[in-house]
């Protein structure tokens, strides 16, 4: 996984926990369709209307795979669909990242 797709929700606070059950569908869509599913995140604290989704690729001819599959998948659609028409998200952005080696995953290490 070299390239992840960093999503960021602005939610209505008032439909979180229907962004949470979309996320719930993606668990299997994401993963079927070919991308890595790091994980979605609602809020819990601090910001109530701010989300995140995290997918990783190994690059991004992988990501265009991923997209073509998802296009095609019943359940994708049917998921996208769900959030037009029930308006839990206001707004979605997307940034690439690279990570950084060494940095990742790196177990804890706490000191007796």
């Amino acid at each position: 996984m070299n390239t992840v797709c960093f999503i960021r929700y602005q939610l209505d606070p008032f439909q979180v926990p229907a962004f949470a059950e979309y996320a719930k569908h993606w668990g299997e869509i994401i993963p079927r369709c070919g991308g890595h599913l790091i994980g979605y995140f609602v809020p819990s604290e601090g910001t109530n209307d701010i989300a995140w989704g995290l997918i990783g690729f190994d690059d991004l001819a992988a990501y265009e795979r991923y997209r073509a599959r998802l296009r095609a998948d019943e359940a994708g659609r049917a998921n996208f669909e769900r959030a037009r028409t029930q308006r839990f998200i206001l707004r979605e952005q997307r940034s690439w990242l690279s990570g950084v080696p060494g940095t990742l995953a790196q177990p804890r290490q706490v000191q007796p």
